[in-house]
C-alpha cells in the first residue's frame, strides 16, 4: 500500500469516529489528527476547493500531507480523499504548503513545497518547489520534481528556507511567488515565470523585510485588490510596535501599494496587521466567481500550539472566510455574506446603559452580535465592555477605553490553564461618531470585526460550551443598539 493509499484508508475511518457536534458550526477543521496553514485554495469546476497542511495519524504535527475538502457556500464543507502524501524523492521528509490553480486543460495544478532529506539530522534538509496536477480528486507528481530547485535561488537565497510557493495564470504565462530567508536572516519573496508550470524563470525579488516586520515571511499571497496590489506575508519573529499595530512573534503583514506589472516592480504604500487576535496565521485568498477577494487563515498560533490541550481526535481550524476591501488608506476584512443564511431567530435591542446588564435571550455560543455606541449620545461613556461565554467562573471580555481610544481583547478568564498570552490591546477610534462591534461565536472560536472589519481580533477561547452568558457593563452612560442572529 503507498502512503496516501495509506492516509485516505486511516482518515475514512478515523472521521466515523467524530461526531458532528464535536465540530465547529462553520469552521473547517481537519478529517481527523492535525491541521495548520491553508493550501491550495481556489475555485474550481463549480466549488471552492481547500487543502491544508494535514497530519492525519495524531493531533501533533508530523510529516506533511495535503488534507482537502470542498464547499459550494462557504460555510459547509466535505471532505475529499487525502490529496498529498510525501512518497517521492523530492518530498520524502514533507509536503509543505504551496497552492493550486485551474489549467487552460482543465486540470487543476498544485504548487507545493517539497522537503527533501540532505543528512542524517532531522534538520538535514532543504526546501524547493513541486507539481502535481489531476482532476481534483486524484493528483500525479510531475516526474521533473522539484521544477524550481535550488539553482534558480537568486544569489544568497537559501534552500533552507525556501518554501510556500502561491501560483496564478495570467497573460498566458503562470506565474508564482515564494518565500525564502538569505543568510542574514532576511526574509524575501521571489517572482517566476513559466508557459506551463514546468520549466520557470526566476525574474526578481519583489520585496525583503529589510531588518522591519520580523524575519523569515512564510506564505506569501500576491493579488491585485480594487486600484492596489497586495503582498501579504507572515513573519516569523516579530518585534511589538509601540503604536500597536503589530504583536511580538509569528503575524501576518499586508504590504499594499502599486505593482508595475511590465517591470515586476512593487512598490509599498503602507503596511499594516491583517489579523490583531491571537490566533490567526498563513492566510490564502482565492477571487470567487461575483469577483469578491475571499480570505482564509488558519485560526491557531504557532507559539502555543504545542502546549495547547488536545480535546479532540482533532487538532486546528480555518477561519471564517472574510472579503477584502479598500477603504481610507487601509486593508479591511469583513466576514463573507454567505454568513447571513445561517440567521436565526433575530433579536434587536435599542438601550441607554449605565452599568452592567443581561437580557433574556441575549446569549448563545453560535452568534452574530453586532453592537453599535453611539458617542454622539454617550458622552460620558468613558468605558464599555462586552462580556461573552459567560458563566460564574469563565468569560472573555472586548473593552474599550474612551480616553485612550483602544481596544482589548482579554481571555484570561476563559478557561486557559497554561500561560499562554491571553490579551491584545489595539488601537480603535470611532468612525463616523459609533463603535461598532461584530463579534462572530462558533463554539470556541471566536472572531470580532470592528468598524466594519477596520480591524479584525481573531481568538480561540478554551471555554465549556455550556458557559454561553452574554453581558454588556458601561462605566457612564452608553447609547446602545443590538443585533443578535442565532447561528444554525
Amino acid at each position: 500500500m503507498s502512503k496516501l493509499e495509506e492516509a485516505r484508508r486511516y482518515e475514512a475511518r478515523e472521521e466515523n469516529a467524530i461526531p458532528a457536534d464535536d465540530r465547529p458550526l462553520f469552521h473547517l477543521t481537519p478529517r481527523t489528527g492535525w491541521m495548520n496553514d491553508p493550501n491550495g485554495l481556489c475555485y474550481y469546476q463549480g466549488a471552492y476547493h481547500l487543502f491544508y497542511q494535514y497530519y492525519p495519524y495524531d493531533t501533533i504535527w508530523g510529516p506533511m500531507h495535503w488534507g482537502h475538502a470542498v464547499t459550494t457556500d462557504l460555510l459547509h464543507w466535505d471532505y475529499l480523499p487525502c490529496a498529498l502524501a510525501p512518497d517521492t524523492d523530492a518530498d520524502d521528509a514533507g509536503c509543505f504548503s504551496g497552492t493550486a490553480v485551474p489549467a487552460p486543460d482543465g486540470r487543476l495544478l498544485l504548487l507545493y513545497t517539497g522537503v527533501q532529506r540532505v543528512g542524517p539530522g532531522q534538520d538535514d534538509t532543504k526546501q524547493m518547489q513541486c507539481l502535481a496536477a489531476g482532476d481534483g480528486i486524484d493528483f500525479v507528481k510531475d516526474a521533473a520534481n522539484p521544477v524550481i530547485g535550488e539553482d534558480l535561488l537568486p544569489e544568497g537565497g537559501s534552500a533552507v528556507d525556501f518554501r510556500d510557493p502561491k501560483i496564478w495564470y495570467e497573460d498566458g504565462l503562470y506565474r508564482c511567488v515564494v518565500s525564502t530567508r538569505d543568510k542574514t536572516a532576511q526574509g524575501s519573496i521571489l517572482l517566476y515565470e513559466s508557459p506551463d508550470a514546468r520549466h520557470w524563470t526566476y525574474r526578481t525579488t519583489l520585496d525583503r523585510c529589510n531588518g522591519e516586520y520580523g524575519k523569515m515571511w512564510e506564505c506569501p499571497d500576491f493579488f491585485p485588490l480594487e486600484d492596489r496590489q497586495v503582498l501579504i506575508v507572515s513573519p516569523q519573529e516579530m518585534e511589538a510596535t509601540p503604536d500597536g499595530e503589530f504583536h511580538a512573534g509569528y503575524g501576518v503583514v499586508a504590504l499594499v501599494g502599486r505593482y508595475d506589472k511590465a517591470g515586476a516592480r512593487f512598490t509599498r504604500e503602507w503596511v499594516q496587521t491583517l489579523d490583531s487576535g491571537l490566533d490567526f496565521y498563513a492566510p490564502q485568498s482565492v477571487v470567487a466567481p461575483d469577483g469578491r477577494r475571499i480570505l482564509i487563515g488558519w485560526m491557531e498560533n504557532w507559539e502555543t500550539v504545542n502546549r495547547t490541550p488536545r480535546r479532540h481526535r482533532w487538532f486546528g481550524r480555518m477561519s471564517l472566510p472574510r472579503e477584502a476591501f479598500l477603504r481610507e488608506g487601509r486593508l479591511c476584512l469583513r466576514p463573507v455574506r454567505e454568513l447571513e443564511t445561517l440567521w436565526q431567530d433575530t433579536l434587536t435591542r435599542r438601550e441607554t446603559l449605565d452599568g452592567d446588564a443581561a437580557w433574556e435571550g441575549v446569549s448563545g455560543r453560535r452568534l452574530d452580535l453586532t453592537v453599535t455606541l453611539d458617542l454622539a449620545a454617550s458622552p460620558d461613556c468613558r468605558r464599555f465592555t462586552l462580556r461573552f461565554a459567560e458563566d460564574g467562573c469563565h468569560h472573555t471580555d472586548i473593552a474599550w477605553d474612551a480616553a485612550a481610544a483602544t481596544l482589548v481583547l482579554d481571555r484570561s478568564l476563559c478557561g486557559i490553564r497554561q500561560d499562554f498570552p491571553n490579551r491584545r490591546e489595539v488601537p480603535v477610534a470611532p468612525r463616523d461618531g459609533k463603535l461598532v462591534l461584530r463579534l462572530i461565536l462558533d463554539s470556541d472560536c471566536m472572531e470580532l470585526f470592528v468598524n466594519d472589519g477596520e480591524r479584525v481580533l481573531s481568538a480561540i477561547i478554551e471555554t465549556p460550551v455550556e458557559a454561553d452568558g452574554l453581558s454588556l457593563h458601561s462605566e457612564g452612560a452608553a447609547a446602545l443598539d443590538l443585533v443578535l442572529h442565532h447561528l444554525g
